[in-house]
């Protein structure tokens, strides 16, 4: 029996993170790529993040070995089918997988090309899994001082939209938070809304407030991370005024050391103000984590009760990309869910 017998969502999903180290160890040595280890077993140790990572940056250093796999479509194919098929054991009702197309063209690959060999999986995956939705971000990235990387990412819009509503569900802006400013990302969300692009944002995470204000002020209503809005009620304010929802992955977090422990993560904090908060796993496989895992820190260590998750799955569901007839049905069942706890908690 499960522990959460609710239906339960993941809006921020990183495919290269949640690669399979079985998968990723196969893929490699069939394609001679260099390993870090000798064996299954210590690579699976080297791919996982353990407990010395200091910061987003050395945590993000762990994409370069799935990134240096993820190459061409078979891979990328297989991948996206068996996170799907992941997923759907876990028991998730709904998923947004989210990558970067761009990072996937080191070896001539073209950004639609590894679109097309992720949807391909992700159709395969959900055809054996017919109990799950899923929908697929686009990543444009931040990917460092030099530039702002603007024509690779409107590019990426561009197929955004040329795949919406084929498994593509929207966008997100991913990567290093205050390498360049927030700001700089302006004409890709303008483009986004545009051409009617639904999109969420990485802000607020490693950097402060004002990068969730930033990502505000491009007209988002989903915030990845974001918990470090918690130190500006003013914005706590402005967040529930506008229907805004976050994305809070509490395991990544602690382990970037953007929150020192789950007990001092403001999740609690945050939905007693009234702000709209989800519950995510941002990168199964690198941070050792399942959804269900999430949730026994959320109700042991972070403070919240049942009730509590299920109305972050409702949150989710609301704040998603989904349909809106796929969405009404499931709030309905959470309601149920929720309903049917001793004392409607």
């Amino acid at each position: 029996m499960r522990r959460y017998s609710f239906p339960k969502v993941d809006l921020h999903l990183h495919l290269d993170g949640s690669m399979l180290p079985e998968t990723a160890w196969e893929l490699a040595l069939e394609r001679g790529i260099p390993m870090p280890a000798d064996t299954l077993e210590e690579f699976r140790s080297f791919i996982i993040v353990t407990a010395d990572c200091r910061s987003v940056n050395e945590y993000l250093k762990r994409f370069e070995m799935p990134l240096s796999i993820l190459q061409d479509q078979p891979a990328l194919t297989r991948v996206a089918r068996e996170l799907v098929e992941l997923l759907a054991a876990q028991g998730l009702a709904y998923a947004e997988i989210r990558f970067a197309p761009q990072l996937h063209t080191r070896k001539g690959l073209t950004q639609r090309q590894a679109i097309e060999a992720v949807l391909q999986g992700v159709r395969e995956g959900a055809a054996n899994c017919p109990t799950i939705g899923i929908g697929v971000l686009l990543c444009a990235m931040s990917v460092g001082p030099e530039t702002v990387n603007e024509a690779e990412n409107l590019l990426t819009v561009e197929l955004a939209r040329d795949f919406l509503g084929q498994g593509v569900a929207g966008i997100d802006l991913a990567g290093a938070e205050g390498i360049v400013p927030l700001e700089n990302f302006a004409p890709v969300f303008a483009r986004a809304r545009e051409l009617g692009v639904p999109f969420t944002c990485h802000a607020g995470d490693s950097q402060g407030p004002d990068t969730v204000k930033a990502a505000l002020d491009f007209g988002t209503k989903r915030i990845g991370h974001g918990h470090h809005i918690a130190l500006d009620r003013a914005l706590c304010a402005r967040a529930i005024r506008d229907h805004v929802t976050l994305e809070i992955c509490p395991t990544s977090n602690i382990q970037c050391e953007t929150q020192p422990s789950y007990e001092a993560h403001p999740l609690r904090m945050l939905i007693d103000l009234g702000v709209a908060c989800t519950i995510n796993t941002d990168n199964m496989i690198l941070s050792d984590i399942d959804l269900d895992q999430e949730y026994d820190h959320c109700l042991h260590e972070m403070g919240l009760s049942y009730a509590d998750l299920i109305r972050c799955n409702i949150n989710s569901v609301r704040a998603s990309f989904m349909d809106e007839a796929s969405k009404a049905a499931l709030i309905d069942e959470l309601l149920g869910c929720l309903q049917a706890l001793p004392g409607k908690i």
